[in-house]
């Protein structure tokens, strides 16, 4: 999150993960240009999946569901050390234990009539909470915890209520169940 009228500032890379240097959000976002992200699919004991709601005044897919938590990274930050910041600012999440999910992925989303080209090497991990979930309100409107079964009818029926990133990575990380169809809508 930027501070006082200070734009955030991005580390940007070439698609293959070569460290360019850095730039401004609203540039690497108009300009599609590669910068890090992690995203965590958190899981309770009985093996729902938390997911948020994006709020209205996101720039990037306002009011869709979403995993769990996810960030951009700061200069510097690591995948993980990315992971558990999202965990603990979107969420109230503490420091858990997480598990990364494959490797680093470069995705890309084009939403031509926003003008944003978000194009990520993204680092998804999983985890277990069974603690309180308090949300940040500026970043999540709200928070459900959803069986497996009920997200896989809930994907089919109404895939236009979910990120297209959501859309493609609970395939690609393997969270829904063997034989589930992915919509048709993700990006590549």
């Amino acid at each position: 999150m930027a501070e006082g009228n200070a734009e955030e500032q991005f580390e940007i890379f070439t698609e293959r993960g070569e460290r360019l240097g850095t730039a401004p959000r609203s540039r690497v976002h108009a300009e599609g240009l590669w910068h890090k992200s992690a995203q965590v699919f958190l899981f309770d004991s009985q093996g729902r999946l938390y997911l948020q709601r994006r709020t209205a005044s996101k720039d990037v897919c306002p009011g869709l569901w979403d995993q769990s938590a996810a960030e951009h990274l700061t200069p510097g930050e690591t995948y993980l050390d990315g992971a558990l910041r999202g965990l603990a600012e979107e969420l109230g999440v503490p420091h858990i234990p997480l598990t990364p999910l494959g490797e680093p992925f470069a995705g890309r989303l084009d939403q031509e009539a926003l003008g944003v080209h978000d194009y990520e090497l993204q680092q998804a991990f999983t985890g277990t909470w069974d603690g309180p979930i308090q949300i940040d309100p500026e970043e999540v409107a709200e928070v459900r915890a959803v069986p497996a079964v009920e997200l896989a009818n809930w994907l089919r029926t109404a895939p236009q209520d979910f990120t297209p990133w959501f859309l493609r990575d609970v395939v690609r990380c393997g969270i829904l169940p063997a034989g589930f169809r992915e919509p048709g809508n993700a990006p590549a």
